[in-house]
């Protein structure tokens, strides 16, 4: 299933994205997790923010720490404005099926759904929340 928003438009003022922030409640949990688990590299930080920025060489994600953690509300994704879930490209069905089972041993990721199909076609898709409960979808083309 070819994804139509990868089709390039000559009239938009965009080319894709450069970043994508995320406020996490604890910066070196979900840093490690990016860095160990998905393979990411950390790119540059922030001590005095602070902030880590870290890259799978495709894209980059700035991961700040949330200041007062302890008045935070866990994300209601039918009742929240902002982002729904940040999807991640993997290389194919097996290596997501390979992250799928090491995702189940990490104690601080929930797994909401394990791969399946997506859309009825040969791509699957998994979602879990990572540590600090931001949503994560991992989608491999069939």
């Amino acid at each position: 299933m070819q994804n139509p928003a990868r089709e390039k438009t000559t009239s938009a003022l965009t080319q894709g994205v450069h970043d994508i922030g995320l406020t996490v409640p604890n910066l070196h949990q979900t840093k490690d997790f990016f860095m160990e688990v998905l393979g990411f590299k950390q790119v540059g930080e922030k001590p005095e923010y602070p902030a880590v920025f870290v890259s799978d060489g495709e894209i980059m994600i700035t991961l700040w720490q949330a200041v007062n953690v302890e008045s935070v509300t866990e994300f209601d994704r039918r009742n929240n404005i902002g982002l729904h879930h940040l999807a991640l490209a993997v290389v194919d069905i097996p290596r997501l099926n390979e992250l799928h089972k090491r995702l189940r041993e990490i104690d601080s990721v929930a797994i909401e759904f394990p791969p399946e199909p997506l859309g009825g076609g040969p791509t699957q898709h998994m979602m879990c929340a990572i540590p600090g409960g931001i949503r994560v979808e991992f989608i491999a083309r069939g």
